[in-house]
């Protein structure tokens, strides 16, 4: 690259001075630089200002591993891409492939070339046909990687650079207070070259940590970026990063280098030519999640982990009294920040989010219940040695079978209530794909594979999945076409832009209610969503339907009168009641 802008390098260098005190600043600044913008590339001249422009109501994403839809003669990602410009063009414009590079364990999150797409799912040419019709997002691994990978076995022969790559321990140090999400050991003992040595394993055994001590390290994960963006990635998914730095003594999870690196690539990402976004996943207590916004200078969007747990709670015990009184506590997104919205994903519904949203009878109820519908339990260690419940495993539609009282006949209307209250939220919405199409418990995969979390990774036979599809009785059918008709509807409304303004209603405990303003204030929705079984009446005085104004529930077409005493919503029903239809 020519030479880069002195607002650029910079901020660079004082980011370099915070994470990296004993280098050269200057030099490694310039390494970082060419390791983002290599020769024949270069960058904008002054950074990305912060605003409401990089998304929009019309934004919503799909999860989906490559190899969610197989038929055992086509490539993965192609048939991935036949679904979803024949089922999804229209109704979501976003899709994040999880890992699709070679892998060992973890379904992905143990890669072994960072820089190859696995040949079991096609090439980098299939990614970039997705890319080329989706905002693309894929997974940046970089806490760790596999132990059988090639950085690895580099690492365990001594070769440079690798011999400096990976985080050691030692047993005699004092790692009682390590933050974990696994029981395992953390510290697992490897024959190399240079004799036994102890590397830090934050998740498995197989999964080895890497060291950012090292800024080779940091060079190599640029490079990786760079060559996602080149291949038509938008948004970067930093898996784990609450774990990047560790030491010793410490809770080694959001320490403040790892911030710094976050603020590192954000700097980058907002000089990038390219409209690059980054989001953090971090399965973490609220005040900690939050903490990844930064000053509008670290993520631009972070998942809004509690919701998982929050809406099954709602949705199994009748009453939205918790997750009213979480959502009326959480602070609107930063300026050019935004939330992701989400309730089903590829791993368990995570329970730690729920720390102190929702008390411990409540959450011992949920499990209970989850768990007669054929849910697993996966655990965490704690620093005192004893376990806590990390996260339930099982797919977000089994869990909505029956609630607190039992089986009913309401399963799909409860499970379209949930996710139509993550379409009405500040923030964009995200659907495991799996939620979409309405996907059971999958226990003979959790028995094949030896997991949990592979109860909620079903390989759909695309055969079966266009035949259920096209049977309009069919879980499938029904789950995907009123998710697709809801979505259709909700990108047409610029109340639901990301970051349109929003209120949480004092209704019935029984309703989740939000109004939404559109950021130009013309368009209002009051967003309501009944999560019992009960026909529940709305005083119209909870609702601000202005008199001169026609309003219309925009779901079932219905015309509202505002001069009415109340508004009526039937078990499980959703209303979107707007000025502007």
């Amino acid at each position: 690259m020519s030479v880069a802008p002195s607002s650029l390098t910079g901020k660079l260098t004082q980011l370099v001075q915070r994470i990296y005190p004993n280098h050269d600043a200057s030099d490694l600044t310039q390494d970082i630089v060419s390791a983002f913008w290599p020769d024949g590339t270069h960058c904008r001249k002054r950074p990305r200002k912060p605003g409401n422009t990089l998304w929009s109501q019309r934004d919503a994403m799909v999860i989906t591993y490559g190899n969610s839809i197989q038929d055992g003669s086509h490539k993965p990602l192609d048939l991935l891409r036949d679904f979803l410009t024949k089922h999804l063009q229209g109704v979501v414009n976003g899709v994040h492939i999880l890992p699709f590079f070679p892998f060992t364990s973890d379904d992905g999150f143990a890669v072994t070339d960072y820089r190859k797409v696995d040949p079991q799912l096609g090439d980098w040419p299939d990614i970039s046909r997705i890319g080329g019709e989706f905002a693309l997002m894929s997974d940046l691994v970089l806490n760790h990687v596999s132990s059988q990978g090639v950085w690895f076995n580099a690492y365990r022969q001594g070769q440079e650079p690798y011999d400096k790559f990976f985080f050691e321990g030692d047993p005699e140090d004092d790692l009682s207070s390590v933050v974990r999400p696994r029981t395992t050991p953390l510290l697992q003992e490897v024959e190399t070259a240079m004799g036994p040595r102890h590397v830090w394993c934050t998740f498995s055994h197989d999964q080895v940590d890497l060291d950012y001590r090292n800024p080779e390290v940091l060079l190599e994960m640029i490079r990786i970026i760079r060559l996602h963006i080149d291949e038509g990635v938008r948004i970067i998914r930093l898996d784990a990063v609450a774990f990047l730095w560790k030491e010793p003594g410490t809770p080694s999870i959001h320490l403040p280098q790892t911030h710094a690196i976050v603020q590192l690539l954000r700097v980058l990402a907002d000089f990038a030519t390219e409209t690059v976004v980054l989001l953090t996943e971090t399965n973490v207590p609220k005040a900690e999640n939050l903490s990844y916004f930064g000053q509008r200078n670290e993520a631009h969007s972070i998942y809004n982990f509690p919701l998982p747990p929050l809406v099954l709670h709602a949705m199994l015990s009748g009453t939205a009294k918790y997750l009213q009184a979480w959502q009326r506590a959480m602070p609107p997104a930063p300026l050019g920040c935004s939330y992701l919205n989400f309730t089903a994903s590829h791993d368990g519904i995570g329970m730690r989010p729920a720390e102190g949203l929702l008390p411990p009878v409540e959450i011992s109820r949920m499990i209970d219940t989850v768990q007669q519908t054929g849910a697993l339990v996966s655990m965490r260690a704690l620093p005192d040695g004893g376990q806590s419940v990390y996260e339930l495993n099982a797919s977000y539609f089994s869990a909505m079978e029956q609630t607190f009282d039992g089986d009913d006949e309401h399963q799909i209307a409860r499970f379209l209530a949930s996710q139509t209250m993550i379409m009405s939220l500040e923030g964009i919405p995200a659907f495991y794909i799996h939620a979409m199409l309405a996907t059971p418990n999958d226990h003979d995969s959790v028995e094949r594979r030896g997991m949990n979390r592979a109860i909620n990774r079903h390989r759909w036979d695309y055969t079966e999945l266009r035949a259920r599809l096209l049977d309009p009785t069919s879980d499938q059918a029904q789950v995907l076409n009123g998710l697709s008709q809801r979505l259709r509807i909700r990108s047409d409304q610029p109340a639901f832009h990301p970051n349109a303004t929003q209120f949480t209603l004092n209704c019935d405990d029984r309703i989740f209610g939000l109004w939404r303003q559109s950021l130009d204030r013309d368009q209002s929705i009051f967003a309501l969503h009944n999560v019992s079984k009960d026909t529940v009446t709305i005083p119209k005085t909870q609702l601000n339907l202005i008199e001169d104004e026609e309003w219309v529930d925009i779901l079932s077409g219905e015309k509202i009168d505002p001069t009415a005493e109340e508004v009526v919503m039937t078990p499980y029903q959703c209303r979107w009641i707007t000025n502007m239809h």
